[in-house]
């Protein structure tokens, strides 16, 4: 891969990192807790629609399109591990795929897709939902901080 290719692939994947690592910031910091905040029934139906929402090209492509970049500055920092930078890069895919791709994948989506099938208006929700926004949460600071880490890590490559 040319010095310039790999370059401009490390930018947008740092900028992707931090786009995506802003968004669970966001989440993490301030939505989560104001859903907290609501009536049970409403706070569910709200973050029903934010999953349904959040299923977009724009979001979507941003996200997996990083990790897709995470894959090919892994492959191009092992054909020059000598180079300058390369640890970095191969840490920042390393630290995304692990910790943005496989934790949205493995413990963010199953806990949305059993919150799609709730009744908002069910007597046991109220529970459900207590303990759906504390596990959920948990798992995106994961993600913020792995999306910002690995932003940390592309931008460290390049200087």
């Amino acid at each position: 891969m040319p010095e310039q290719v790999l370059t401009i692939i490390t930018f947008a994947t740092a900028l992707g990192a931090g786009v995506t690592g802003g968004v669970f910031f966001a989440f993490s910091s301030f939505v989560m807790g104001a859903l907290a905040r609501l009536p049970a029934a409403q706070g569910i139906a709200a973050m029903q629609s934010i999953n349904i929402v959040v299923i977009n090209p724009l979001f979507l492509g941003v996200m997996f399109g990083t990790g897709a970049a995470c894959v090919a500055l892994i492959l191009g920092a092992l054909l020059r591990w000598q180079a300058a930078g390369a640890a970095y890069l191969l840490a920042g895919g390393a630290v995304y795929l692990a910790g943005c791709i496989l934790v949205t994948m493995v413990c963010n989506v199953p806990r949305n897709n059993a919150l799609a099938a709730w009744n908002p208006a069910a007597v046991e929700s109220a529970a459900l939902w207590s303990e759906y926004v504390s596990s959920w949460t948990l798992w995106n600071h994961v993600r913020a901080v792995a999306s910002i880490l690995a932003a940390a890590l592309f931008i460290l490559a390049l200087i």
